[in-house]
């Protein structure tokens, strides 16, 4: 099952996703549907079937009029949080025994990110149920940083790379009495400045602090552990470079298990009400292969079980004055 959320008569709904060419429109939002789902004790797709109402619209006319919106949002951008964390798959075959063989030498010549990766690769999928090893994590910023599926991702003028990030996000709503639940999991371009993290990794923080995008479906339900997908830029009618990526449990070091309960293990994040945009990693970027993306191009992420791509065209921002702090 998978839902999507779009504007219809002005107004933010979800949709359920019937097919390729149509949606049946739910009775509200994402966010709403979720908490109503939790205050009656009711699974996510028990609400769904509740909220179905008798109304069918055009998928490929909310794509093309762009009236697509995250599939699942709050209402005030300030209650959403959007994290992440790195340095969590295992990448493809042939790159796989090439990270393994990096971490079979002596301790103190590991690098910080292998010796990250290497914890994730011994303990970041404890059998037991108790905490695995904690892995990389990063803040990107509240609901404000998303854009929505078919819009632009703003290129801050200040950036060194804008290149795409293909992830699997969970997505997120904390009950009234501080518990996190999982409402689904969405395709996401966590979209990062990687000249600025290869400078030096204590400047991940700010490679980070960009836009980014993520579905247009929320897949509801248990998240198959092998999933395979394409990213891919495109340039005017010319796909300029595509790659394979792979995803899902089966493809990574840590289980998401593990990765859920390092973010929400802070009480911060267990704030009644809100939003959480968790992205999980990737181990696939145009970057890698010297690719130095340009005004509108366009990135494309898919995974076939999560129906329609996602995808995102590029504006440069232009150059702006520096900010000027005044006292009080």
């Amino acid at each position: 099952m998978r839902l999507i959320q779009c504007i219809h008569d002005g107004t933010p709904y979800a949709a359920l996703v019937e097919n390729a060419e149509q949606v049946r429109l739910l009775d509200t939002d994402t966010y709403t549907l979720a908490r109503r789902a939790i205050a009656a004790g009711h699974s996510l797709t028990e609400a769904i079937e509740a909220a179905a109402t008798e109304t069918r619209l055009e998928y490929t006319q909310l794509l093309d009029e762009k009236r697509l919106l995250p599939p699942l949002t709050h209402p005030d951008p300030a209650h959403c949080l959007v994290t992440g964390t790195g340095l969590t798959h295992l990448g493809s075959a042939d790159t796989r025994s090439a990270m393994h063989a990096k971490t079979q030498v002596a301790e103190t010549e590991l690098t910080d990110s292998m010796r990250m990766f290497k914890l994730g690769v011994e303990g970041g999928k404890p059998q037991d149920g108790t905490p695995g090893a904690q892995p990389e994590w990063f803040y990107k910023g509240d609901g404000a940083c998303v854009v929505p599926p078919e819009a632009e991702i703003p290129v801050p003028h200040f950036a060194e790379d804008a290149g795409e990030e293909p992830e699997l996000a969970g997505l997120y709503v904390i009950g009234d009495d501080g518990h996190p639940w999982r409402v689904g999991y969405a395709i996401g371009n966590e979209f990062s400045d990687h000249v600025t993290e290869r400078f030096n990794y204590l400047w991940l923080a700010h490679s980070k602090l960009r836009a980014c995008s993520f579905g247009p479906e929320l897949l509801v339900g248990e998240l198959p552990a092998h999933l395979e997908g394409v990213s891919r830029i495109v340039r005017g009618n010319e796909t300029v470079w595509e790659k394979p990526f792979l995803t899902g449990e089966a493809n990574m070091a840590h289980s998401l298990a593990n990765l859920e309960h390092h973010h929400f293990k802070y009480v911060g994040f267990r704030r009644p009400g809100d939003v959480h945009v968790h992205f999980f990693g990737t181990a696939t970027l145009s970057f890698a292969d010297d690719i130095r993306t340009r005004e509108g191009d366009r990135f494309e992420i898919s995974l076939v079980d999560f129906g329609h791509p996602l995808r995102n065209t590029l504006r440069f921002e232009a150059d702006s004055a520096p900010i000027d702090v005044k006292a009080l």
